[in-house]
């Protein structure tokens, strides 16, 4: 009978396809509840002192203000599933806390945020290529001295390699072609601030780069729609495997996919850390 999922794509899910059929299957057409992980969280957490950071006007944007910032968002998440659902010990919360700040303070080393002129943050947008509905939630859009617009995008994890650098620019091509489809400008750069380092890869879209954005997406959607029909979803091992919640329901790894249908029960959340074969 073939599986269902709607013609609608964003950066990150065209990433998950493209690093694994199958773990985009269990997440985006199954939905399939995972347990929050403390490296999405920091970053959720950061993201949120980062953009009250910007509502402030530019002259109070300094380190002692972000910090502030860092402490009312851990009080406005305190209950969100990300922040609340983490099982961490007393002193692995003190280290979560302690890198999240050092993320916050890292920012001000990759630009001055008094210079800074934000017109979106949190900026959600959507728009229709071909068949396929593209969205995306920019972190900041802002209008540079020159008048220009500019993309920037807050990364929380490490600084890929050449080859995922690549595939982090896939997400950029997707953010300029909303930004010139949505508000009739294409950006003139794309910031991507990885906090960790802290780096800035800049990438300067081009028309041509705009224009594939229809094509490689229509192609994606091409290939989901065929493994929905063909229920086919195979899986790809890579490095990513290590950290993926449903590594023990892959077959890669000795898994039954059918097994992770337990998840959708009520309570039936695995833990990521569970070595296969364990006893329950």
């Amino acid at each position: 009978m073939g599986l269902s999922y709607g013609p609608s794509l964003s950066p990150s899910s065209v990433s998950a396809f493209k690093n694994c059929p199958l773990a985009f299957r269990f997440s985006y057409v199954d939905r399939l509840p995972e347990p929050p992980s403390p490296a999405a969280s920091k970053g959720t957490l950061v993201h949120r002192a980062l953009e009250l950071l910007m509502l402030r006007s530019p002259a109070d944007r300094t380190i002692a203000a972000a910090l502030v910032d860092l402490d009312r968002a851990r009080g406005e998440l305190s209950a969100h599933p990300d922040l609340a659902d983490l099982e961490l010990s007393e002193e692995e919360w003190q280290t979560f806390h302690a890198d999240a700040e050092v993320l916050v303070r890292r920012y001000f080393e990759l630009e001055d945020p008094t210079t800074v002129r934000p017109i979106g943050l949190e900026l959600k947008l959507s728009a229709q290529f071909g068949d396929v509905t593209l969205r995306g939630i920019i972190d900041r859009l802002e209008i540079a001295a020159d008048g220009e617009l500019v993309v920037t995008d807050y990364k929380t994890g490490a600084v890929p390699g050449e080859y995922h650098e690549n595939a982090r620019l896939e997400g950029v091509r997707i953010y300029a072609a909303l930004c010139e489809r949505m508000l009739g400008r294409r950006p003139a750069r794309v910031q991507l601030y990885y906090l960790s380092r802290p780096e800035a890869i800049i990438a300067r879209p081009t028309e041509q780069m705009v224009q594939g954005v229809e094509r490689k997406t229509g192609a994606v959607w091409t290939a989901i729609a065929r493994a929905c029909a063909r229920e086919d979803f195979r899986p790809h091992q890579g490095p990513l495997c290590n950290y993926c919640t449903f590594k023990p329901y892959c077959p890669a790894f000795g898994g039954n996919p059918e097994d992770a249908r337990e998840l959708l029960g009520p309570g039936t959340v695995i833990e990521p850390a569970l070595p296969l074969g364990a006893p329950a």
